[in-house]
């Protein structure tokens, strides 16, 4: 227990045990599922899928930290699997390089979904999913220098979002890991046992003075 000392610090060694019986599976593996994976891959949690079919392309890596120069052309999921049982010895990390649908084809049984994509048709398939198995999901998102996050269980993702094909505008990259990081700690507190404000929006940007800004929403129930 010495590797998660200052984690046991904060919730016992009971708690950090079972973690060891916890599944995740991070659907993407680009900005925010690098960062996920760094987060999440040295918590303890017993078993983490990494789930993306792209390969690094030279304008990823700066913004998606799992990457560095030389890895252009290798598969997003397999390196941030092997960073994360690098890190970690105690954590297995299993990669899948297909899209979610494969992956859910594959009927791998997992306590709880966090998405790490980066269009709304994705999101709307995982809500599908999650909802037919029964899982809660952790949703997350950015463009320029905002995002939202939301720990999503009784509310219907289809319903509070128009699922529509739209092409992202710029990104900057710390907004990414901010994100990211939210979502690890909700992640993170349910698996843990800890309590957890649920089917809440979370929105948060900077304004055009530069202030940071949240604002959460209800979301709908699912019908």
């Amino acid at each position: 227990m010495n590797y998660f000392h200052r984690q046991v610090q904060l919730w016992g060694e009971e708690t950090q045990k079972s973690l060891q019986n916890k599944k995740v599976v991070i659907i993407g593996s680009g900005g925010l599922g690098s960062s996920l994976a760094y987060a999440l891959g040295a918590s303890g949690i017993g078993e983490i899928h990494m789930v993306d079919f792209d390969e690094v392309s030279l304008h990823n890596i700066h913004r998606q930290i799992a990457f560095k120069m030389g890895d252009e052309g290798k598969n997003k999921a397999q390196i941030n699997a092997t960073n994360i049982e690098a890190r970690c010895p105690y954590v297995k990390a299993v990669a899948h390089e297909c899209d979610f649908k494969s992956w859910a084809a594959k009927n791998i049984d997992v306590d709880l979904i966090i998405d790490a994509t980066d269009n709304l048709p994705t999101r709307g398939d995982i809500n599908e999913y999650a909802k037919e198995k029964n899982l809660p999901w952790v949703y997350g998102s950015v463009e320029a220098f905002h995002g939202q996050v939301a720990f999503i269980e009784n509310s219907s993702f289809s319903d509070a979002f128009k699922i529509i094909q739209k092409t992202p505008a710029g990104i900057a990259a710390p907004i990414v890991m901010h994100i990211a990081s939210l979502e690890a700690n909700l992640a993170l507190r349910y698996l843990a046992g800890l309590s957890v404000k649920k089917d809440l929006l979370y929105y948060l940007f900077f304004n055009d003075e530069g202030e940071l800004v949240t604002q959460k929403f209800g979301l709908p129930k699912a019908d």
